[in-house]
């Protein structure tokens, strides 16, 4: 089970219905730190390499296989994936059995739930180092938790194996009080699995097939192969602790996932050099790369962006799908929507709002300006409250503003317009026409005063 063999599998078992949620967005599609739930599974269990994963989805849930298959180049790291139906929602065993025909075509799989975005790389990989070691028909991931109520508890014997997983309202007064309890998380000897998968029976109010109940199937099978846990330790990873195994089931589960995920890449961006002001108020995505020496100041949003060394970003800026270079200034109270591209030494400030747009180098938007669907060259100055007016109610068109350009105060340029090289805009003024280079420009009225 080396990192390249070919008989090692992931199983992502997403067919829950996620009532809880409230939502028309199935579960894992649910969206977290600038990417849906699914898409952190997805590149967690990838980072082990598998030979193939496998996502186990619902008949009601298309939406997610549809939404999967759409963003693979962006949330698949190697877009190796088979997707697997549950007709019926009656319980996990249930949903890996639907998976019978994915599973034969391996040795061992690791199974994981569609709602635990907070699992990381390296946990797993000790996982299933541990696995590699021992060799077990399964290894559960385990954490001790001081308040374990709700969770399935570890019942082992005096040589560590585990005996059977019992659920809280199954549990005695005694079994209630062990404290190790079960992640939801499994490596299987995938041999093993299918000997017993079949014989496991419903149970519960629901009538549901639990793949807990596998454990001790296991155990009383006469296999030479036993089961183990392989405990996650306190410290392992920076979420630390039973957070990672967290399973998301609500709204309320979702923010709190949000919170501990937006800190560790606050985190991961300290680390490599960028300060962060107030991480308490600062939410950058995962999706988001930023280079050292850049500074984000409060009360800051950013994702799926690239952000330069030595910027300054300045409170309240919003910076969505957007390339920043290296030492730009913005904001405070910028917005960079879709498709904006900020080049060296640029500067956008207050309440300026571009869109699918390039600054160039050195460049200047102040304040107080909209720039859309434009190309601006290099050293233009923008001035404040000056738009380029680029939709007229049907279609988009371009401006395009050459090197040296001077735009006056309160400019408006009607798109499609080409303002050339050195050229200079009076204030107030409307220009619907190419300006030439290196001329004045001047549209508006004659000032006219009536005395009393």
């Amino acid at each position: 089970m080396g990192a390249k063999n070919s008989k090692f599998s992931v199983l992502i078992v997403a067919a829950g219905k996620g009532t809880r949620m409230k939502s028309m967005l199935p579960k894992s599609l649910q969206p977290l730190a600038g990417q849906p739930i699914i898409a952190h599974i997805l590149q967690t269990a990838e980072k082990l390499s598998p030979s193939k994963v496998g996502i186990v989805v619902s008949e009601k849930n298309g939406l997610l296989e549809k939404q999967v298959r759409a963003n693979i180049k962006n949330w698949s790291l190697k877009n190796n994936i088979e997707f697997i139906v549950q007709y019926k929602a009656d319980g996990t065993a249930s949903a890996v059995k639907c998976a019978s025909s994915f599973l034969k075509k391996h040795k061992k799989v690791l199974i994981l739930c569609g709602d635990t975005p907070l699992l990381e790389s390296n946990t797993l990989l000790n996982f299933k180092k541990d696995f590699c070691k021992h060799q077990p028909a399964c290894s559960i991931l385990t954490f001790d938790n001081k308040n374990p109520h709700g969770y399935g508890r570890i019942v082992k014997d005096k040589k560590g194996n585990v005996l059977e997983i019992v659920e809280e309202n199954h549990a005695t007064d005694e079994i209630k009080k062990i404290n190790e309890v079960n992640s939801g998380v499994y490596i299987f000897d995938i041999p093993s699995l299918l000997s017993v998968l079949g014989k496991i029976k419903k149970k519960g109010k629901k009538q549901e097939y639990y793949l807990t109940d596998a454990i001790e199937l296991l155990n009383k099978k006469t296999l030479a192969k036993h089961v183990i846990a392989s405990k996650l330790k306190q410290g392992e990873g920076a979420s630390s602790t039973f957070k990672q195994a967290m399973g998301i089931n609500s709204k309320k589960q979702l923010a709190e996932a949000e919170k501990i995920l937006r800190h560790k890449i606050l985190d991961k961006l300290m680390a490599s050099g960028v300060t962060i002001v107030d991480p308490d108020s600062t939410y950058i995505d995962a999706n988001t790369k930023i280079g050292k020496d850049t500074i984000i100041q409060p009360n800051v949003y950013i994702t799926n962006s690239k952000i330069g060394k030595n910027c300054i970003v300045k409170m309240g800026c919003y910076i969505v799908d957007s390339k920043v270079a290296n030492k730009v200034e913005l904001g405070p109270y910028a917005h960079l929507r879709p498709q904006s591209d900020i080049r060296n030494n640029a500067k956008i400030g207050n309440f300026s709002e571009i869109k699918k747009s390039i600054i160039g180098e050195g460049s200047k938007v102040p304040h107080l300006s909209y720039v859309g669907d434009s190309v601006l060259g290099k050293k233009v100055n923008v001035g404040a409250g000056a738009i380029t007016a680029n939709y007229d109610g049907k279609n988009k068109y371009k401006t395009i503003i050459g090197d040296n350009v001077f735009v006056g105060s309160n400019v408006n340029l009607i798109a499609p317009v080409k303002v050339n090289s050195g050229a200079k805009i009076g204030a107030g003024s409307t220009i619907t026409e190419d300006v030439s280079k290196n001329s004045l420009a001047i549209a508006r009225t004659r000032q006219i005063e009536k005395k009393p």
